[in-house]
């Protein structure tokens, strides 16, 4: 698995310790969140978390430094639409956002919400203390390049910009004539970046180009993200 780079910097150390939320709909991860606070000199864990809104009522009622949080929520509130709430709230809180998939359409939209710093789970190369000691130093800490996984016999990379946002509609059940509708280009034009990609990645049809990208997630859907979770779409063209 490919790791994804984030730039070294020199971490300063305080003896300030800081209050933290963890925010993870996951049992699993959230108490992977929850290990890392605890483990952590300087670190005190305020809260953990398994919704947004819980998050979000939480940093209205409580003093709060750092909040992690995931991106993806099964219900509610999504974790970017969350962190841009805590923000216009109190703009002093500090915000790690992370994702286990390797959607990078995301960093930009956190970028230009102010939000401090994104960790990827899967294709990191760095530890998230060390993210969250950056962070509280004053950095934002995003990484360099976009996660690169496998995708079949191929890798995101290898995938155009056109091609994947042609696969994250494929993800929703969409036909070519709705995909075409939904960017603008013409049914023709989406089945052709399909076939590239059934080429590129051995996958047998459009099923499993989708159902792979979506186990994978190498793409995510906004839907998907913020909720509006219910497949669109009717016959398969």
């Amino acid at each position: 698995m490919e790791k994804t780079a984030y730039p070294a910097r020199e971490v300063v150390c305080t003896e300030k310790e800081y209050d933290v939320v963890v925010v993870d709909d996951q049992y699993v991860s959230r108490s992977f969140f929850e290990i890392q606070v605890q483990m952590s000199k300087g670190y005190r864990l305020a809260a953990s978390l398994s919704s947004a809104e819980q998050a979000i009522a939480f940093c209205m009622a409580h003093p709060v430094d750092l909040v992690i949080m995931d991106v993806m929520m099964k219900y509610g509130l999504d974790g970017l639409t969350c962190a841009k709430a805590i923000r216009r709230n109190d703009p002093g809180v500090k915000i790690i956002l992370t994702t286990s998939t390797a959607e990078a359409q995301w960093i930009d939209e956190a970028r230009e919400a102010g939000i401090e710093s994104f960790w990827f789970k899967e294709y990191s190369d760095i530890p998230l203390t060390q993210v969250m000691d950056r962070t509280m130093a004053g950095e934002h800490v995003y990484p360099d390049s976009p996660p690169n996984p496998d995708f079949g016999d191929t890798a995101k990379t290898d995938l155009s910009d056109r091609e994947l946002e042609v696969l994250r509609e494929l993800t929703r059940n969409l036909t070519n004539d709705e995909i075409a509708d939904k960017l603008g280009i013409s049914p023709h034009t989406v089945k052709r970046h399909i076939e590239n990609m059934l080429v590129k990645t051995g996958y047998k049809n459009r099923i499993d180009l989708a159902v792979n990208a979506k186990a994978l997630g190498v793409v995510v859907h906004e839907d998907d993200r913020t909720g509006n979770r219910t497949p669109k779409g009717g016959k398969k063209a």
